[in-house]
């Protein structure tokens, strides 16, 4: 059997299940999942070692909490310049640009942790130690921009028939790189060593991330690089206008569909920050040295990424793709609800790791791709320069606001378990009502082929 009837056989599996792909729609989704998948391995390596050498060097408990809040109000300024920069610069420039400076810092931040006095050497925890503080503002601060500029670029050249089954194709491929680039988090108890020379070895990944994006520029068609034609005429002013510090985040208060999106991946934060915290405190209490930590929760990560992958192989995003953008957003309340449900009857370790990794994992493989699909009928302010407030803010400014109820957890005693409970339940069915309200103005904007904002 020759190989084009092989690939022509794929594809048309692939058409069967995911939906009608061309041949080049489907070489552009599959090269974006492979360009995803490597910035994806490298974050879910990051993460692990975020909270580990913190844990190390900082210290556990309430510090942790304590950290995703000084985060958010640190990324605050980066984000703002990060705005700035994408007015500036060509979409593409802007991933070499982030790719070199955080390679860079990659190799830096593994010299640090060598080193005797300031790193992981020095097993004495303390919250004065700075570089425990940085490092973790650093980590989030490349989950926040290159993942939000990676779907900016994404949907901006994107269409909303190719995205329903273009995306989730993507996502298919990234989570083999979620998958895969945690047990790189092994090799230091391989060789003996701290987790300082992974650190290191990340840059890396992130150089063979600037790689294909510039490969992915030069082979792309044209026709392949247009995205959503509605959305011209108000690109073209938003062009003209003399571009501010903070014109994303202006642009995202003043209209409620942004917003929408912004609560809608902050609801899911919330309640996701309050089970990862009881779990990944009782992991760390559990495991006493960096390397076993960053094991455990390398593991948490690739399983998280693990189901959404099968997940995605087996068809979720035909949910979407069958029954529409409105009722796959207003699912989702109801499957973190029975998340919440499962919490209340058994708050133990093994049950919590399963209830973090399924509801990450669901989130990830059926509203990431539909929630991103939001954005196809917006402008460029809102694709490129509010999409990386709600990433930032919506996600980790989420997680902060959760982080700080998760820091009383001593104040409240008792009280803590049930308090967190209910503000769940509060906040899942506000998201049921704003997950129709999207669904129904981006439905219209299809319709009408306009913009939503």
């Amino acid at each position: 059997m020759s190989s084009c009837s092989l690939t022509g056989g794929f594809l048309n599996l692939l058409k069967k299940w995911f939906g009608p792909f061309t041949k080049e729609e489907f070489k552009k989704y599959l090269f974006l999942g492979i360009i995803l998948a490597v910035i994806i391995a490298t974050y879910w390596t990051m993460r692990p070692l975020k909270d580990a050498i913190f844990g190390s060097i900082v210290g556990t408990g309430s510090w942790l909490a304590i950290a995703k809040i000084v985060s958010m109000f640190v990324l605050f300024p980066i984000v703002a310049i990060y705005g700035k920069m994408v007015d500036r610069f060509p979409r593409n420039h802007m991933f070499y640009f982030l790719g070199l400076i955080y390679g860079i810092l990659m190799i830096f931040w593994g010299i640090i942790f060598a080193m005797p006095g300031i790193g992981l050497a020095n097993t004495v925890a303390s919250p004065l130690r700075i570089v425990g503080w940085l490092w973790y503002v650093f980590v989030e601060s490349f989950g926040s921009l290159v993942v939000a500029l990676f779907w900016a670029f994404t949907t901006d050249i994107s269409d909303p028939k190719s995205a329903k089954y273009g995306f989730p194709l993507i996502l298919l491929v990234a989570q083999l790189g979620g998958v895969f680039g945690p047990y790189l988090s092994r090799l230091p108890k391989i060789f003996g060593t701290t987790t300082a020379p992974l650190v290191a070895g990340l840059s890396v990944l992130i150089f063979l991330m600037v790689g294909l994006v510039a490969l992915f520029m030069k082979i792309m068609p044209k026709d392949q690089l247009q995205g959503y034609k509605g959305a011209s005429k108000k690109e073209e002013k938003s062009n003209k206008e003399e571009a501010g510090f903070l014109d994303g985040l202006k642009f995202l208060f003043s209209h409620k569909y942004l917003m929408g999106i912004f609560g809608v991946l902050a609801i899911f934060e919330v309640i996701a920050t309050f089970l990862d915290f009881n779990f990944k405190t009782l992991a760390i209490e559990t495991f006493s040295s960096d390397v076993t930590r960053t094991i455990y929760l390398s593991q948490f990560a690739s399983m998280v990424n693990l189901v959404a992958f099968f997940c995605l192989l087996f068809g979720v995003n035909n949910i979407q793709r069958w029954l529409g953008v409105r009722f796959t957003l207003a699912l989702m309340p109801f499957i973190i609800g029975a998340a919440v449900v499962m919490f209340m009857w058994y708050p133990e370790i093994n049950v919590l790791f399963w209830l973090v990794v399924g509801a990450k994992a669901i989130n990830y493989a059926l509203n990431g791709p539909t929630v991103k699909q939001l954005y196809i009928p917006t402008s460029e302010d809102a694709k490129y320069k509010s999409q990386a407030w709600i990433e930032t803010f919506g996600s980790r400014g989420a997680k902060g606001a959760a982080s700080g109820i998760n820091g009383m957890k001593d104040i409240f005693g008792s009280s803590y378990f049930i308090l967190t409970v209910y503000i769940s339940f509060g906040l899942l069915a506000t998201w049921f009502f704003v997950a129709l309200y999207l669904g129904r103005q981006y439905n219209n904007a299809l319709k009408d082929n306009s913009v939503v904002c």
